[in-house]
């Protein structure tokens, strides 16, 4: 073993951390275009459709006319928050999908993206 612990020396150290830099470059721009897609969801049988992008953020939502009835707000209230959070499910599995196809399966503390 070369001195300092590290079999073929620093010049092996170098290389690791080159190949992190580029993968560490590599998932930011994953992460970018991930960010840029979009997922849609409905409930209700498509009375209310929401469209997310990857950063979580509502672009569209839709909602048809037959099936707002001012005496049952909390039935529209309950169509939206079904909507939403299928959507928000869905680009947390693509996320999830995307970035472990790159990783190959690396169990990676799930605070980085």
């Amino acid at each position: 073993m070369a001195r300092g612990g590290f079999p073929g020396g620093m010049g092996n150290l170098n290389n690791i951390m080159k190949q992190a830099q580029k993968m560490q470059q590599e998932m930011m721009k994953l992460k970018e275009e991930l960010e840029q897609r979009t997922v849609e969801a409905s409930s209700g049988g498509g009375a209310v459709t929401v469209v997310v992008n990857g950063k979580k953020e509502i672009e569209s939502l839709n909602i048809k006319p037959e099936v707002v009835d001012p005496d049952d707000i909390e039935m529209l209230q309950d169509l939206i928050i079904a909507a939403v959070n299928e959507a928000m499910r869905q680009v947390d599995e693509m996320m999830a999908r995307e970035m472990s196809r790159f990783t190959g399966g690396m169990n990676l503390p799930g605070g980085l993206f």
